[in-house]
């Protein structure tokens, strides 16, 4: 089943800030001056944007202000070098005093109830969400400890905040440009963390991998194992070639040729579709399978739910199979 239509807010960018070389925070508030729905530590929202000459785009990005406030909702932005228009929209073309439309906020990344501790190891921009769960950890006196790896200090959001935090003896900082004896040590540090410690990471997918590479081969238990990818690893590949999928509800077949997605092919040919992320992450265009091989791409189901095969997102992943027959 799909993820259904979340409703849209109204809010105004109250203030814009560089917060890193190439990131920028956004304090978004509502145009009313009210509250804005209340979220967990590890929120998203959607940001809707319109770049000057291109359709309409959403993107996803992590709620980075303390659980608990409504008055305004903070996301850090990083500028992608590959941009495909969302962090370039936000970091040349939105100003404060600017209006956008957001969704209600959602959570693919919550932390675990009554964890006995927790570990979060944050790589870049994926400190945002870590600063949200360390803020709720603290405030709630659970114990916990923040690692966040970035290439400099320069490079690093939000160090300000971090230092001057009630936490601030909870977190270390680790700088690929400066001493090796700060930088961070993971599979000692993996290996040190008290029973039923449950593990969050968030970052570049390399980071991740390794991240979770090395919990892997020491024995961590699968559930004490949390991550949020940014993008997942869609890109095309040169063993891709091209199929097709047969529309469960009408019989009706669509060729998706190599180098499109199963989404385009299906908005090509005419067939709604509901996407957002385009990257298989955020979970929009979530689609039952009823017979057929897919090739799953995305970072947002487990890999439990990619061996079952009965659903895919079709923005990204494709099919190992000649035909799939999608519930739609």
């Amino acid at each position: 089943m799909k993820t259904p239509d979340l409703p849209l807010l109204h809010v105004r960018v109250a203030r814009k800030q560089a917060v890193a070389a190439d990131i920028c925070a956004f304090d978004l508030v509502p145009l009313d001056g009210g509250t804005l729905p209340a979220f967990g530590a590890g929120a998203h929202i959607d940001v809707h944007l319109a770049p000057a000459g291109a359709s309409a785009l959403v993107r996803q990005y992590s709620l980075c202000n303390a659980p608990g406030e409504t008055h305004r909702y903070q996301i850090g932005v990083l500028r992608e070098a590959s941009s495909r228009g969302g962090s370039r929209t936000l970091h040349d073309d939105v100003h404060e005093g600017q209006l956008l439309s957001i969704s209600a906020p959602r959570n693919h990344f919550p932390l675990a109830p009554q964890a006995s501790h927790s570990l979060l190891l944050a790589g870049g921009i994926g400190i945002t969400p870590m600063l949200a769960m360390a803020e709720h950890l603290a405030a709630t006196g659970e114990a916990f400890a923040l690692h966040y790896c970035a290439r400099s200090r320069s490079r690093a959001a939000f160090l300000d905040r971090l230092d001057s935090a009630r936490h601030a003896a909870q977190v270390a900082l680790h700088f690929d440009d400066e001493a090796p004896a700060q930088r961070l040590q993971l599979p000692a540090l993996l290996a040190g963390q008290p029973p039923g410690t449950h593990l969050y990471v968030c970052g570049p997918k390399g980071f991740i991998d390794a991240v979770l590479g090395t919990a892997r081969s020491q024995g961590w238990p699968e559930a004490q194992l949390h991550c949020e990818f940014f993008s997942a690893d869609a890109g095309p590949r040169d063993s891709d070639a091209g199929f097709e999928v047969e529309l469960a509800s009408s019989g009706r077949v669509v060729q998706v040729p190599k180098g499109q997605s199963i989404a385009q092919a299906l908005t090509a040919a005419g067939v709604p579709v509901m996407v957002s992320c385009e990257q298989g992450v955020c979970g929009t265009c979530l689609t039952g399978v009823k017979s057929g091989l897919p090739d799953h791409r995305d970072a947002y189901l487990t890999p439990e739910e990619q061996a079952a095969n009965d659903q895919m997102l079709i923005c990204c992943s494709r099919s190992k199979s000649a035909c799939l027959v999608l519930a739609l």
